[in-house]
């Protein structure tokens, strides 16, 4: 049980709901900061600006699966303004507080690094991503079926990139009899995807693999489909990048060419924000069940 334990949840989307559930389940004191408009009632949770006498006595702040951008803004569907995480906020954070996230921009980590607030970042553990590598594989293949002519069966697929998500994928694609090819750096990777059974190249030979495609998917979060790879894409080819922001494509160039060039980062609160949230949700219970006889509680 979590009892006594104080948490902030700071903006996020209906994942978040999940995880406000799972932590009443267990009795802890649940803070919500930017849920004006959230319509469900939680018995026991209270509301509350982004203020010193909230932030103070907390032992946890849960921030979304991207826990805000470059200037600190944290995105809330269920807030009727923009919430923004200051210097001065994480200042009145106690010493031995957390903050929890899916993904952390280098602002979070700069300001949580000066005043010495540890940031546990959910997405770079192995079991999250690859629980988080289903819902993203199944809404991929749902963008694919929903915007080509042809059937996945027989298609020319590219998966770019071999972790966690890229080797789901490729396993869902060629259970539906696609034809795959795998691009990626690393020569571990390309050797995994060859012993599946996928023809496996380095990404140096990109812009002569990418000619005869029907679909390819991107997940690899750095520019890799470029305007000189562009120019050997077929124009019915369709582009899906699922990778985190900015993404892998020059989507102005495939624009230009006219190459459908879909980004859909975060595809798991997309099109399954229940299961997702639950994978958040026990991912942080796990770890706060650990570190629970450790926390020290506000008197």
């Amino acid at each position: 049980m979590l009892s006594g334990i104080q948490f902030a949840i700071i903006g996020g989307d209906a994942r978040q709901l999940e995880v406000i559930q799972t932590l009443l389940e267990l009795d802890a004191t649940v803070i919500l900061i930017g849920f004006d408009k959230l319509e469900n009632q939680y018995k026991g949770v209270m509301k509350a600006n982004l203020e010193r006498h909230v932030l103070e006595n907390v032992h946890a702040v849960i921030l979304p699966a991207v826990g805000g951008d470059d200037m600190g803004i944290i995105q809330s569907i269920f807030s009727l303004q923009d919430i923004r995480m200051t210097d001065e906020h994480i200042s009145y954070l106690p010493k031995h507080a957390k903050i929890y996230t899916g993904m952390a921009r280098s602002y979070l980590k700069k300001l949580c690094s000066k005043h010495q607030i540890e940031i546990v970042e959910l997405f770079e553990r192995d079991d999250v991503s690859i629980y988080n590598s289903i819902p993203t594989a199944e809404g991929a293949l749902m963008m694919a079926i929903q915007n080509t002519d042809i059937t996945i069966h027989g298609s020319q697929c590219l998966v770019l990139g071999f972790g966690r998500t890229g080797f789901t994928l490729s396993k869902t694609l060629h259970s539906l009899g696609a034809i795959i090819k795998v691009g990626d750096r690393k020569d571990e990777h390309l050797a995994r995807a060859y012993e599946m059974g996928f023809q496996a190249f380095s990404l140096n030979q990109l812009n002569e693999q990418v000619a005869d495609a029907d679909l390819i998917f991107n997940t690899i979060p750095s520019l890799v489909l470029t305007p000189n790879v562009l120019t050997n894409v077929q124009h019915r080819a369709v582009i899906i990048d699922i990778a985190s922001k900015p993404g892998g494509t020059d989507f102005r160039f495939a624009e230009k060419r006219g190459i459908k060039a879909l980004f859909a980062p975060s595809l798991p609160g997309m099109v399954a924000p229940k299961t997702a949230g639950q994978i958040i949700a026990n991912a942080l219970i796990h770890l706060l069940m650990k570190e629970s006889s450790t926390v020290e509680l506000v008197p």
